[in-house]
């Protein structure tokens, strides 16, 4: 039989009985698996031959493992067939040929195959590569296919390139084919095929003589494409000397240059060779580079000296014969001095060393003389004295220009022959001494001594004393001097003050003959004591500082000296408190300056002056000192800006209508605390007066009515005052002045509330009379236009209505010739043209008016102030600074309430004021005393021009007047 494998349990194999030819349902004849049952099963009446629940996997039956054939994979069985009651049994052997089915993949030995190619490899190469395997078998499997090559395409240079990954790929012949794949890494092997490079061509360094072996000179360095032994560097000595290789080391591998012994550049001062780079492949690839050693010169040789007779003057080991009177300037030796260094290290300065009357000069003066070697002569540079000096130990020193320099020395001994040619000499030149003054006559002041080289009466000396060559005075005055023993006394009293330097000869003379003399200056300074007080150059500084200079500034300075001298002179400055002790921590004085400065900044309005003493101490001893007196006045700055005492921004004054031209409204007062220009104040009038009805008078403040009053002016005006003074920069102050302009004062409550809201209006915007004026006006305007259109509608309707009339009367028998109905009307229609007109007329009338000015001060809780964006408001404590703000109920819009019910000319505010929406709430809480009351309010009701303030609620606040009103009946005004 053939059965394919993997399949699932219970697959129909065959039929045993039928293909042994059996008959089978009778039962009598039975079927059983003797073998085989692991895979296999058999129906014992049937004989139905099928497979079990085992799968089979041909790939893991062991007697299929080796097998490559086809047929060759199967399973062997055994089945009995037993007749009735077993009275006979036969046994047949079976075998299921199992099939191979594609259900295995196949696969490479490893997921990453690695392959090692060398460069340079010829294109066509061939590598084989692993194969694949697959359980599979026949097609399934892959043994149709060859084992995979890899072909060299094209040129390899690992240094280019030196790995490759590809991606190999295999397929079995199974339907459906399966396959994988693996990656494929071509590492690409090194050749040498690339020789070392030096990064450069020649080398070249300085290298300090003497320098210890180990020091490192320089660094080698070349590369190598290659890998491996192929890139590994090896440098070595090219052509080189031997001195070379003894002198220097160099390390194969680093390629480092160092010392290996000492060099000494007088010996060799430049090293040329060439080194080789090699790596170390087969066959090896060299380079060569040069190399370039300069030695540097070190300062390690000294100078030497070599000293030889020149011309007459014997010289013989190391002594020179030189007679007292040659001439100066004569040479006596020749000096040469070299060194083997080169550079500064061997340029040689040659000197003469110690006090002799010696020294070296050129012999030469030729450029082209080698700065390592030269040549000097020794000259005598002064006059020889044998008195003086018999021999004298040249030493000459030559020291080098290296850093370190070297040095040298060698010495001539110079033995000087002996002439009487020597006149006594001072020790010294000039011969200062220092003497106090306040002595007493007849004090030493110095000894001078005088000495002569020779011997016997050349060497005797007197002295004297003569004038000085820079002063006629003749010393013997006030000097006087020993003539044996050159003891110098003064005969008089010296005072430093007058004189503190006194200068004068001394003069010496052997005993010779001829005489020779010598002569030294005497110069006597006067040393100071403590004999004069400190003296100020003034008993009293007076200083003139402004006010609010910042503090720690200078504010004057004192002068003061003292005739001594040195510490006697050194003065210690101090302050001394006044009478009041006002300088105490206010002042502080520097004591090298005289400086005076303040701790404190200055205010002339608080303290106007200051007066306190100086104290100077000076440093002798005992101590001397003097006082002066210091007066400082304050200069007034202007600081303070002038502060408005009359009137106060929150009160009023009441101005008849009736009053006369030049009529005094209010004298605004002010006061500034400066003094002078800076308090000169003047006045005047910056906003709130549009219709110009008043004036102030710049000097004395009077603000007076220069314009005629008319009913528009009527209410309340805000006067804005801006008081300046004349300072540099001028300082200003704005107060407000309210003005009432009414025939009495009927309501004060009233008038202080416009007072108060108009604290709460900008500064720009003007309060002046009544802003409802002229908008009344234009309101009655509108009423004539509004009553004649709706008289001209009704009588276009009376016409037509008298049209149909009379055209119905003409039906009935009316006649030709009658009145039409034109004519009819036409007196009617001029009576109702004329009714506006007496309204008009009727507004008319004329106003009480008071006859005197009432100035009402609107007191303020707590001393409340008002702030303003806009300008400084100087008031007394009930008055402060403007704020705007946008209506509150503390500003309640009594304009539309008084337009309604007052019988005053309206009063109403401006009309950029606060509007009105917030402020209508507050006229409903208002009492009936705060507001005016009486009949007659014809103005107000007859128009319907409204202000800002009264159009929204006219109808609310309407009803409240008429209430008001019927409470109030005719009569006079009610408060």
């Amino acid at each position: 039989y053939r059965l394919a494998e993997e399949g699932p349990a219970d697959i129909r194999i065959g039929n045993v009985a039928s293909d042994l030819g059996i008959v089978t349902g009778s039962g009598e004849v039975t079927f059983s698996l003797e073998s085989g049952s692991d895979y296999l099963k058999i129906d014992n009446m049937t004989g139905e031959l099928s497979t079990t629940e085992r799968r089979i996997d041909r790939e893991k039956l062991p007697q299929c493992q080796m097998i490559f054939d086809e047929n060759e994979c199967f399973l062997d069985f055994e089945v009995s067939v037993i007749g009735p009651s077993q009275s006979w049994v036969d046994l047949f052997e079976g075998r299921v040929i199992i099939l191979d089915i594609n259900d295995n993949t196949p696969t490479f030995p490893s997921p990453v195959l690695t392959l090692t190619v060398e460069e340079n490899r010829p294109v066509g190469t061939l590598y084989l590569l692993p194969t694949a395997t697959d359980r599979d078998f026949g097609r399934n499997g892959i043994e149709r296919y060859k084992q995979p090559q890899l072909i060299v395409k094209g040129a390899l240079d690992r240094e280019q390139r030196d790995s490759y990954e590809l991606s190999l790929r295999v397929r079995d012949g199974g339907d459906p084919a399966r396959s994988s794949q693996a990656i494929l890494r071509v590492l690409i092997t090194d050749v040498n095929d690339n020789s070392p490079r030096f990064e450069k061509s020649v080398y070249e360094a300085d290298l300090a003589e003497n320098s210890s072996p180990g020091t490192p000179i320089l660094q080698l360095r070349a590369t190598d494409l290659d890998v491996g032994v192929n890139g590994q560097i090896e440098y070595v000595f090219g052509a080189a000397t031997e001195s070379v290789r003894r002198l220097l080391r160099l390390d194969e591998t680093s390629g480092w240059l160092s010392v290996l012994h000492r060099i000494d550049r007088e010996e060799v001062n430049q090293l040329r060779f060439t080194v080789m780079a090699r790596d170390r492949g087969q066959p090896p690839q060299t380079d060569k580079a040069t190399v370039v050693l300069n030695i540097r010169d070190e300062n390690d040789n000294v100078p030497t000296i070599d000293i030889r007779k020149i011309g007459r003057i014997p010289l013989r080991d190391g002594v020179a014969s030189v007679a007292e009177d040659v001439l100066v300037d004569t040479p006596i030796a020749l000096v040469q001095v070299s060194d083997r260094d080169q550079g500064e290290n061997g340029v040689v300065t040659c000197t003469v060393v110690g006090d002799v009357p010696f020294q070296l000069k050129p012999a030469s003066e030729g450029e082209g003389e080698p700065q390592n070697k030269r040549k000097y002569f020794l000259h005598t540079s002064a006059p020889l004295d044998y008195e003086a000096v018999r021999d004298y130990n040249v030493v000459i020193v030559a020291v080098d220009s290296g850093s370190p320099s070297l040095s040298s020395n060698n010495s001539l001994l110079v033995r000087v022959g002996d002439t009487n040619d020597n006149p006594p000499m001072f020790s010294q030149a000039v011969l200062e001494v220092s003497f106090p003054e306040n002595n007493l006559p007849g004090e030493r002041v110095a000894t001078v001594v005088a000495t002569d080289a020779d011997s016997g009466k050349n060497a005797e000396i007197t002295y004297s004393l003569e004038a000085s060559p820079l002063s006629s005075e003749a010393p013997s005055s006030i000097f006087s001097i020993d003539p044996d023993s050159g003891d110098v006394s003064v005969q008089a009293v010296l005072d430093r003050e007058q004189r503190d330097t006194y200068e004068f000869q001394v003069t010496a003379r052997d005993k010779g003959v001829p005489s020779l003399q010598g002569s030294t200056t005497v110069v006597v300074r006067v040393s100071d004591r403590n004999d004069n007080e400190p003296r100020f150059m003034q008993d009293v500084f007076t200083f003139y500082v402004k006010e609010n200079l910042q503090p720690n500034s200078p504010v004057g300075m004192v002068t003061v000296m003292d005739f001594d001298k040195g510490r006697n002179a050194e003065l210690s400055l101090s302050i001394q408190p006044g009478d009041h002790d006002q300088a105490a921590g206010i002042f502080s004085i520097e004591n090298d300056t005289g400086t005076i400065f303040s701790t404190v900044s200055f205010d002339r309005e608080q303290q106007t002056s200051y007066t306190f003493k100086v104290k100077a101490v000076d440093g002798g001893e005992p101590p001397r000192s003097a006082t002066a007196t210091v007066s400082l006045f304050v200069m007034d700055e202007n600081d303070n800006a002038p502060t408005v005492t009359f009137p106060s921004n929150s009160s009023y004054t009441v101005l008849p209508p009736s009053s006369n031209l030049r009529t005094v409204v209010a004298t605004v007062v002010a006061t500034d605390s400066d003094t002078g220009l800076n308090a000169d104040l003047n006045y005047s009038i910056v906003g709130g007066n549009p219709f110009k009805l008043f004036e102030i008078d710049p000097a004395s403040g009077v603000v007076s009515l220069v314009g005629k009053l008319a009913p528009k002016h009527y209410g309340l005006h805000r006067l804005v005052v801006q008081v300046n003074d004349s300072g540099q920069p001028p300082q200003s102050t704005t107060a407000l002045l309210h003005v009432f302009v009414n025939e009495s004062l009927s309501n004060a409550t009233v008038v202080e509330s416009q007072v108060a809201r108009s604290l709460h209006t900008p500064l720009a915007q003007d309060i002046a009379g009544d802003p409802s004026y002229e908008l009344s006006k234009q309101r009655l305007s509108i009423v004539i236009g509004v009553v004649a259109g709706i008289m001209t509608v009704i009588l276009l309707i009376l016409v037509v209505v008298m049209a149909r009339y009379c055209r119905s009367k003409g039906k009935h028998g009316y006649e030709a010739g009658k009145k039409d109905h034109e004519d009819f009307f036409t007196p009617q229609q001029h009576d109702k043209a004329k009714k506006p007109k007496k309204d008009k007329k009727g507004k008319k009338g004329k106003q009480p008016l008071y006859s005197s000015i009432v100035t009402v001060e609107a007191s303020k809780p707590n001393g409340q102030r008002y702030d303003s964006v806009n300008e400084k408001l100087s008031d007394s404590p009930g008055m402060g600074r403007y704020r705007s703000v946008n209506g509150g109920p503390g500003s309640p819009d009594l304009a539309r309430h008084y337009k309604s019910s007052s019988p005053l000319p309206t009063v109403q505010l401006h009309p950029q004021s606060p509007t009105a929406g917030k402020k209508h709430q507050a006229v409903q809480d208002l009492p009936p005393a705060n507001t005016f009351v009486g009949a007659g309010d014809n103005i107000s009701i007859g128009s319907d021009h409204c202000s800002e303030y009264s159009c929204q609620a006219s109808s609310k606040y309407s009803k409240q007047v008429r209430a008001l009103h019927a409470a109030h009946p005719a009569g006079p005004s009610t408060h």
